[in-house]
């Protein structure tokens, strides 16, 4: 007795071909061993896509899933930078209610809100860090600020200044370092340094005085200051030159060439009017600028040693030396205008 053909298994009609009925009908279908057949009415995948992980609904042909953890923005807009989100809607935005504003350089009108000069444009070659505010000046304005301790006693305390434009603008602020014997004990001839600060407190230049004498009959110890910008470059010096009569002055370049001469006048003292000292080309043949120690009122004169200059100069000089003539002011003021206990130390000629 032979087998049944196996594909008759299952079947109820036995042979070949097989009967019209085949494949069974789709409840019939035989699922694989183990599992159970698929859901009525749904199918596997197409080709080349695969089931969503569990938990999870298929996402739209063309797109991809979020990175892990986060989700997809609503249709139509996009995801904030991370850690930054939108504000509520309707949330005010910050208003902006002034606009950056180029502050005016000397030749402009106006000044800065803080009444500091702007820094200006066109900052010439090489020129100090620093410096480039003398570059568009021919005049400079210094203030002495009055100490009240120093008017109350006499006790002599250390200078402070505020150098100024023609317009006011504030463009330095210089502020003496010496010591407290220095100052009491050797007067106006006492040694000191003088540091220049800008606006941000910066120091862009700084003077040196050594202790000196300045009278005619030391011939070989008279007055010197050495101008450094910025702090530690030389780039001038003030040498005081013998005299008799007039007070006489050298104003060198850091080579030691001689570039300008300084004179002031027998008399120092005039009441109500400016003391001039002229700035002098090299051979000493023409007027080419002046310091001026100007008169700042009776009470001021009589009470204190606070004094105003102003200085003029060529607008194409070198702003270096410019900063050297801004060192032979302060060494003239200490020479000949500062009081000593509130009382006046000049004297006729250079005696």
């Amino acid at each position: 007795m032979s087998n049944p053909p196996p594909y008759s298994v299952g079947f109820s009609q036995p042979g070949y071909p097989p009967a019209q009925n085949y494949p069974p009908a789709q409840d019939f279908y035989p699922g694989a061993q183990g599992y159970a057949p698929p859901p009525h009415g749904q199918y596997p995948p197409a080709q080349g896509q695969y089931p969503p992980p569990q938990g999870q609904y298929p996402y739209p042909q063309g797109q991809y899933p979020p990175p892990h953890g986060q989700y997809p923005p609503p249709h139509g807009q996009y995801p904030s930078p991370q850690g930054q989100y939108p504000p509520p809607q309707g949330y005010p935005q910050p208003v902006i209610s002034a606009q950056p504003q180029n502050y005016p350089h000397p030749g402009m009108e106006g000044q800065r809100p803080d009444g500091w000069m702007g820094v200006p444009s066109g900052v010439p070659v090489n020129c100090p860090p620093g410096l480039e505010y003398l570059a568009q000046i021919d005049q400079l304005l210094i203030h002495q600020k009055v100490e009240i301790l120093e008017v109350l006693t006499g006790f002599e305390t250390a200078n402070k200044f505020t150098v100024k434009n023609s317009v006011g603008q504030k463009v330095y602020y210089a502020v003496e370092e010496s010591g407290c014997c220095g100052r009491n004990c050797c007067g106006p001839i006492r040694p000191f340094d003088m540091k220049i600060l800008d606006n941000y407190k910066n120091t862009v230049m700084e003077l040196s005085r050594p202790l000196a004498c300045q009278s005619c009959c030391f011939p070989c110890c008279l007055q010197t200051m050495d101008v450094f910008a910025p702090p530690g470059n030389l780039i001038g010096r003030i040498e005081q030159e013998w005299s008799i009569l007039t007070p006489t002055f050298a104003i060198k370049n850091a080579a030691g060439d001689t570039v300008l001469k300084l004179e002031g006048p027998m008399c120092r003292f005039q009441l109500c009017g400016d003391v001039d000292f002229k700035v002098l080309s090299r051979d000493g043949s023409e007027v080419v600028g002046k310091i001026s120690k100007q008169w700042a009122g009776l009470l001021r004169e009589m009470f204190t040693d606070a004094d105003y200059f102003g200085i003029t100069f060529p607008m194409d000089l070198d702003v270096r030396m410019k900063a050297v003539m801004l060192g032979a002011c302060f060494l003239i003021d200490y020479m000949f205008f500062e009081k000593v206990g509130n009382a006046e130390n000049d004297s006729f000629g250079m005696l």
